[in-house]
């Protein structure tokens, strides 16, 4: 059953909301709590314009769950692309289709910025993620290795 829930593009008066998600979902990936770095850090993405996050509200006006994304482009197919970094919904609100809902939101934000793409990454063991994204037709690179460097 898919909850009722309304998704916009967050502007600094849903800041409050979203920073309780955006520390959940840093906790998730196994990072201490820190509300305050993740105000900064939220804040400072929408004073220059470096992300688009989409937030999920339910009827109370609470934040549910929200989707971060960072524009970016491929050299190869000549095009703009988002990268979908972040996706989290609370866990008393999981279950209820808002991951989906918010997937499906992002999805209509890059067809309307004229993207070519859409594209993620996950932890491999994140296996309900990855059923979710299967679901909606992402499908898997088994093309290129992922790399990172950390500095």
């Amino acid at each position: 059953m898919q909850a009722r829930i309304q998704i916009q593009i967050a502007t600094p008066d849903d800041l409050s909301g979203i920073v309780r998600l955006f520390d959940g979902y840093r906790q998730f990936y196994g990072m201490d709590s820190d509300p305050a770095e993740a105000r900064a850090f939220l804040t400072e993405r929408m004073q220059c314009r470096e992300s688009v996050i989409l937030v999920a509200t339910a009827k109370d006006g609470g934040s549910v769950g929200f989707v971060q994304l960072y524009p970016a482009f491929s050299s190869v197919r000549m095009g703009r692309i988002l990268i979908l970094n972040d996706l989290y919904v609370a866990l008393d609100w999981r279950g209820r289709g808002i991951g989906e809902q918010l997937m499906e939101a992002a999805r209509e934000h890059a067809v309307q910025s004229g993207c070519i793409a859409l594209e993620l990454a996950t932890e491999k063991t994140n296996e309900r993620a990855q059923r979710l994204y299967e679901k909606l037709g992402y499908s898997r690179d088994d093309t290129f290795a992922h790399y990172a460097l950390d500095l």
